[in-house]
């Protein structure tokens, strides 16, 4: 299985920057409010513990990557390990993450862009209207077989990077010690906290999507996991600090969704917001391409090997198929009807569900991709806690959130069940 295309290889850095590209961006923007609004002053500990759930999950991905280099990622690691109807079933899950994800981001980029172009205006339809927009936008761009977002998608990162670390960099300056005690908090808060700061990371998985273009995989995915994830955390905690020691807690409610463009404010003053808004906005539109280029590759793969009929993925104009074109109207349905705070749990959850059945597939399958079972066993134990407590938090306090889970696992379930039964039928 270990195919390199013919195309000019990865190399360590290049597969590093995708990673750092894929977790550094929508879910910090759309995300670090949120988690603070929960952990307070204790928000770095949420990123650090959530930063430790990677680490297991990343070291998972990069064993199986490293052994089973692949452009379907993680479709293609459930195919390995559990059944037909699991793997169908995981797979449709997946995908659905990969759904709720642009949706909270196209969220996310509404938030700000109301922030940026009409503070002050408090009307309730204009970031639905943004949301809207750049969802259809995007999905068109990618329907059409434009690669304008792509060709520009390294500088996309590279300029989000040197504005949130030159953001650091500064904003120490600016701290405020005294907002950053320590304030009690409970298992229940910390569980949430860290299943919410998990999706901040989760984009790393996007590196096993290039495992099979890197000419020693063995040798450069451990290697580009474990360090893509470090870097993130370190930022990710940076960040955290200088957020909280910045904006006064009432700042922090108001501006939850908007929260790393308003540290600015502070830091950089009324220019400064300015920027990192631009920022955001750059950083929320690079991630909903990637993210929907991303699962239209998904979609391609899974009407190629059956979990789709192939009917689906018949074309109706240029790169747009069937399934693509609904992959587009159920986000914009998602994104206009649930708010950002119960897509992130949903797309949390989802998240750590899949990616605690990696960790079952690399604990499996240890001996083949030379995996501690140590490691893998103790990141299955880790990565359950945290789902567990997630959920709990969840049921009592998040019925909007809980039913929509509960009827993706339904929904995800009954497909994958009613699909293999049709595929003995064809």
């Amino acid at each position: 299985m270990k195919s390199v295309s013919s195309e000019k290889p990865l190399t360590l850095l290049q597969v590093i920057a995708l990673g750092i590209g894929a977790m550094v961006g929508a879910g910090i923007f759309a995300l670090l409010g949120q988690t603070a609004l929960i952990m307070q002053s204790a928000t770095w500990i949420a990123f650090a513990c959530g930063g430790l759930v990677a680490l297991f999950a990343g070291y998972a991905y990069a064993r199986l990557s490293a052994c089973y280099p692949s452009p379907g990622g993680i479709i293609d690691f459930f195919r390995l390990s559990f059944p037909a109807v699991l793997t169908i079933a995981l797979s449709f899950l997946y995908l659905v993450t990969l759904i709720l994800t642009v949706a909270m981001v196209a969220r996310a980029f509404g938030a700000y862009a109301v922030q940026l172009f009409h503070q002050g205006n408090e009307s309730a339809l204009l970031p639905e209207v943004y949301t809207a927009f750049i969802i259809i936008a995007v999905g068109l761009m990618n329907i059409t077989g434009s690669h304008a977002v792509g060709k520009v998608e390294v500088l996309l990162v590279g300029t989000k990077l040197v504005i949130i670390i030159a953001l650091v960099a500064t904003g120490v300056f600016t701290v405020d010690t005294t907002l950053l005690n320590i304030s009690t908090f409970s298992g229940d808060t910390l569980f949430s906290a860290v299943g919410l700061t998990f999706f901040a990371y989760a984009g790393f998985g996007m590196m096993a999507n290039a495992s099979d273009k890197v000419a020693n995989p063995g040798r450069v995915m451990p290697r580009a996991f474990m360090i893509a994830i470090l870097f993130t955390i370190a930022l990710y905690i940076s960040l955290a600090l200088v957020l909280l020691g910045n904006l006064s807690p009432s700042d922090l409610v108001r501006y939850a969704d908007t929260a790393v463009a308003q540290v600015a404010y502070p830091v950089w003053g009324k220019t400064g917001f300015v920027i990192v808004a631009a920022a955001a906005l750059l950083a929320t539109t690079s991630a909903i391409n990637a993210t929907l280029f991303s699962a239209f590759n998904i979609t391609d793969r899974m009407c190629s090997t059956g979990i789709l009929p192939d009917t689906w993925g018949k074309t109706v104009f240029r790169q747009g198929t069937l399934v693509n074109i609904l992959l587009i109207l159920l986000t914009l349905l998602l994104a206009l009807f649930l708010n950002l705070s119960d897509l992130a749990n949903v797309a949390s959850f989802t998240f750590l569900l899949c990616y605690l059945m990696v960790l079952v597939v690399a604990w499996r399958q240890s001996a083949v991709i030379r995996a501690s079972k140590l490691i893998t066993g103790t990141g299955i134990v880790l990565v359950t806690a945290v789902l567990a407590g997630f959920v709990v938090t969840l049921l009592s306090g998040g019925f909007i959130s809980v039913s929509v889970i509960a009827a993706a696992l339904i929904l995800c379930l009954a497909a994958g069940y009613l699909r293999k039964r049709s595929r003995k039928d064809e």
